[in-house]
């Protein structure tokens, strides 16, 4: 056997130019399957129940046109990260990370105020709580910061806040990446881009903030094994309606939601460029939230804006 490959790699300078030049396609080809998911897209597709693309009762499962485009956000060049829908405002709350910054914004993506996050660091999501809250999510501290609602202009200062740091299999750059609350249940779900991929539900949030401390932690291994078919997750929304959990693939660029309470995946749609009439495919999906009419908003960066209407 080993004569054999000796013999084998001896040959190989004798090999002819359009051989080489084959072979050098193919590992090109196969680097560039890779490097762009290809591959895990493939096996997804085959993997997934296509009857689940358009599941009745489902978020996913409705039909939706695409009203506003990959809109550029006025003022933000870089890092748009997160964003989440207040419904006791009816407009948006979205977050740069670095520098990081608090945007309020129309449901059209209007910049309408904006809050310089000081001494925040690497804020990736905000989700909004209820009661005039908003939590965001620091990625590499994994560190969650309760922050009133501005109601005025100006900094907001990171001392000022309560927060709690989960401290979980910390990794640099590959922290938390997405958050969704459950107001009724009050629990939060936070979502670990990858390496590995991870989902966390925190109970007694809100309940601890206000002075009954009592929390649980939960890992969601199983839900992650059983009903995430994707390569990373990078935005998660809790649907008060249905009681679903959304969460966003931008790598994979799907939208897979799942039973709040099971886990159990209920339905999934592809962001390329056939979804709702896009033309072309959200390129970094890093946000993600639904208003209460049923209406999708995704953010992607450096800076685009998306708003999907409920057909």
């Amino acid at each position: 056997m080993i004569a054999a490959i000796k013999l084998a790699f001896s040959r190989l300078p004798l090999m002819r130019p359009r051989v080489w030049a084959l072979l050098s396609i193919l590992l090109l080809a196969g680097y560039q399957v890779h490097a762009l998911h290809l591959d895990d897209r493939l096996y997804y597709w085959l993997a997934t129940p296509a009857a689940l693309q358009n599941a009745p009762g489902s978020l996913t499962g409705r039909a939706y046109q695409v009203q506003v485009n990959a809109r550029p956000v006025a003022g933000v060049g870089d890092n748009l990260s997160g964003i989440t829908y207040d419904d006791q405002r009816d407009q948006l709350w979205a977050v740069v990370n670095n520098p990081s910054e608090l945007l309020a914004m129309s449901r059209d993506g209007e910049v309408t105020a904006r809050y310089p996050l000081s001494g925040f660091s690497d804020v990736e999501d905000v989700t909004y709580l209820g009661d005039g809250q908003l939590l965001f999510v620091e990625e590499r501290e994994q560190r969650l910061a309760v922050v009133p609602v501005p109601r005025q202009a100006g900094a907001l200062f990171r001392e000022d806040y309560r927060s709690l740091t989960l401290g979980i299999g910390r990794d640099g750059n590959q922290g938390f990446e997405g958050i969704a609350y459950d107001r009724a249940g009050d629990r939060l779900f936070v979502a670990k881009e990858h390496s590995p991929m991870k989902l966390y539900e925190v109970r007694g949030l809100k309940r601890s903030v206000e002075g009954d401390f009592g929390l649980k932690i939960i890992d969601h291994d199983e839900w992650i094994r059983d009903s995430v078919f994707a390569t990373d997750l990078s935005a998660a929304h809790f649907d008060e309606q249905t009681g679903h959990l959304v969460l966003l693939s931008d790598e994979s660029k799907r939208v897979m939601e799942l039973d709040g309470n099971s886990g159990k995946l209920i339905g999934y749609r592809t962001l390329d460029s056939d979804f709702a009439g896009l033309g072309k495919a959200v390129p970094h999906g890093e946000g993600m939230t639904f208003d209460d009419r049923g209406n999708l908003y995704i953010v992607s960066e450096p800076n685009l804006f998306y708003r999907f209407n409920r057909s």
